[in-house]
Order: C-alpha cells, then sequence, then structure tokens
C-alpha cells in the first residue's frame, strides 16, 4: 500500500518544495523507520540549501511513531510505503525522480549548509559517485568527533577498481556521504540478498566511471545507539555475524556484475580478504574463544595488502598479536577501543591492556 495521508485512499502527498527545478540535476531521497525524532531536521537540511537545482522526496518505510505526522509538517513530497527495509524504500523513492545523480539520506542524518552546492561543482556525466566524510553528532546533535572517514581529495577509476579486485573493500562513508550516478542504481535492484543500500553500489562504481573523493565534510552522521551500521555499539557476535554474511553475499554478487567486464577471476575470495578474516578474529573475542594462533599469519599478510599506511600496519599487527594472546575479558576490551567510534585516547588503550577482568 502506498499513500500520501493517514486515509487509505488518498492519493500521494505531492507538495513539491519551493525553487525546485523543472529539470534537476541532484535528487536527494530521505528514507525513514520511526525516526519521528530526527527527520524534520533531515528534511530541512535539504530544504535550506539555497538553491533549486534539485529535488527531494521522502518515504516513510512503514513507520510506527510519529514519523509520518513530522514529514507531512514540512511541506516535502513524501510517500508512506509498507515496511519493507532500507533498499526497498530507497528504489521507491528513486523511482520517483528523475535527475542523473542521487543522494540517498538517512532520515536520522542531516546536510551542512552549503552541501549541494559543494557537491554538484564536482558531478560530471563521467562521475559514478562521489563521497563526503561526515561530522560525527550524538543523538542531541553535540560533535562527537570528525570526519567519517577521514578523505582525501582526488578523482580517480582505474587505480580503485584494482583496490576492490585485490581487497573487496575501498574507505568510503556511510550511506548519507554518498552521491550516485542513477544507473549504477539500478543495479540495486539485484540486491535482494540485503537490506541496505550501501553494498553493491559503492565497489561497482569505480567500474561503470570515476570515483570523486571530497575532503570537506558536508554532513552529519548521528550515532544514537539505533544506527542500523551499528557504529556506536560495542562489536557483538549477531552484529558480526551479520557483516560477515552481508559481505560474501556483496562480494558474490559483485563477482556476477564484473563478469560484463571479463574481470570476475580477478575479485578476490571473500577468505582471502583482510575484512572477512578480521571480523572473524573479532568474532572469536566476542564470542568468547580465544582466535586460533594458526589463522593469525593469514589475517596479518592479507592486513599488509590492504591500502593502509604503513605505520598503520604495523599498529594493527601489533594488535592482533597481543589481542590473540590477552585472556578474553581484556581481548574483548581491545576490541571496543578499536571499533570505538569516538574519540580514543592512550588512557582508554591502557585501560583496556591492564585494567581488570570484570
Amino acid at each position: 500500500m502506498v499513500t500520501g495521508s493517514d486515509a487509505p485512499s488518498a492519493a500521494p502527498l505531492v507538495s513539491e518544495q519551493s525553487g525546485a527545478a523543472s529539470h534537476p540535476k541532484l535528487a536527494i531521497v530521505i528514507t525513514c523507520f520511526n525516526y519521528e525524532a530526527y527527520v524534520e531536521r533531515a528534511i530541512a537540511s535539504v530544504l535550506m540549501q539555497g538553491r533549486g537545482d534539485w529535488e527531494l522526496v521522502v518515504i516513510d518505510d512503514g513507520s510506527t511513531d510519529g514519523s509520518w505526522a513530522a514529514i507531512t509538517r514540512t511541506g516535502a513530497k513524501a510517500f508512506r510505503i509498507e515496511n519493507g527495509g532500507q533498499r526497498a524504500a530507497c528504489l521507491f523513492g528513486f523511482d520517483q525522480t528523475s535527475a542523473p545523480f542521487v543522494l540517498f539520506l538517512d532520515a536520522d542524518d542531516e546536510l551542512k549548509p552549503g552541501a549541494l552546492a559543494t557537491i554538484m561543482a564536482s558531478l560530471d556525466p563521467d562521475v559514478a559517485k562521489l563521497q563526503f566524510p561526515l561530522t560525527r553528532i550524538d543523538g542531541a546533535g553535540a560533535i562527537i568527533s570528525g570526519a567519517v572517514p577521514p578523505l582525501d581529495d582526488f578523482r580517480t577509476r582505474a587505480d580503485l577498481a584494482t583496490r576492490v579486485l585485490r581487497t573487496g573493500v575501498y574507505t568510503t562513508p556511510p550511506t548519507s556521504g554518498n552521491v550516485f550516478r542513477r544507473d549504477l542504481c539500478e543495479v540495486l535492484r539485484e540486491a535482494t540478498y540485503d537490506k541496505a543500500v550501501d553494498g553493491i553500489i559503492l565497489f561497482a562504481a569505480p567500474f561503470l566511471g570515476d570515483v570523486v573523493s571530497l575532503s570537506e565534510e558536508l554532513g552529519l552522521y548521528r550515532i544514537h545507539g539505533r544506527n542500523d551500521s551499528g557504529l556506536g555499539r560495542p562489536a557483538d557476535p549477531i552484529s558480526l555475524n551479520r557483516d560477515i554474511q552481508r559481505f560474501v553475499e556483496r562480494l558474490e554478487h559483485l563477482r556476477s556484475f564484473l563478469v560484463r567486464f571479463g574481470l570476475a577471476s580477478q575479485l578476490v575470495a571473500a577468505n582471502d580478504s583482510f575484512f572477512f578474516l578480521e571480523r572473524h578474529f573479532a568474532l572469536d573475542i566476542a564470542s568468547g574463544r580465544r582466535p586460533r594462533l594458526r589463522g593469525l599469519p593469514h589475517l596479518i599478510r592479507c592486513l599488509w595488502l590492504e591500502y593502509f599506511p604503513t605505520r598503520t600496519k604495523a599498529v594493527v599487527t601489533v594488535f592482533f598479536i597481543i589481542a590473540a594472546l590477552l585472556p578474553n575479558a581484556r581481548a574483548q576490551r581491545l576490541m571496543a577501543y578499536r571499533f570505538n567510534v569516538g574519540r580514543r585516547s592512550a588512557r582508554d588503550l591502557l585501560r583496556a591492556l591492564v585494567g581488570r577482568d570484570a
């Protein structure tokens, strides 16, 4: 069922935002599930951008709180659909737009003033994806820390394609820090295994066009304990198992996508990738098991194939060795330190290493 008000027979709400262009350059799709507390701020952050060459559509993905009332108060073009998860809601919103580029903005995130001007100045038909870091804030809007993740300014295609083939990943922001060309979004229709939207299209992008990376933080990423990514919560067996399963399925989807380019055989196997092995290492610790030492050399070899600075690789190597040897309670504290999304200090690290076991 698709409605535009609480009445089942009502037509979709199509109160266009003022100043929207008849031929928009960028579409912003906001999807919301039970984010009544945040969604108006997300919408306002778009409406206040001060330009008219964009289009906005908001999708209420079957919320059971007051999200729909909050959305309709803004006057933005909006649809209310039955709950189907982020990917389905994003695709529904995508189909209501026509712009050549799309930004899927989470309902608990926001754009900073002037963000759209900066973004659109860097878009052209050869760009498959543009990315920018986000500033971390808490539920009340206070800044937790800076860039998620820190990014350099660059524009490339071949380098990132090689990196994806070799490791399966590259450094990329959460959903709200990405803009995708319209044809790339079509690949989402094949991802029936995934409820999230920031999966296959992130890593397919460099095979369809240039990836533009901006170092300026253009949005706000809210950490409040309900983030679907799990950021802001300690690593636990359920979320780690989910991460591993998603990664395996996304990599297999990417392999089938790469058949059209004759590159499928060059894509790394999941169990030879650092992401897969690191998550399994963390899963052992989170599950109360000591990581198997015989698997440690393979994990470290894969770490050194990654595109991290040498100093980072050395530090993380030592981290893995220490975590593998510590009693489980301390190893869990060490992993919590590694996955902590806020500011981390030497004191926090020392507490994880020598603190008393609970």
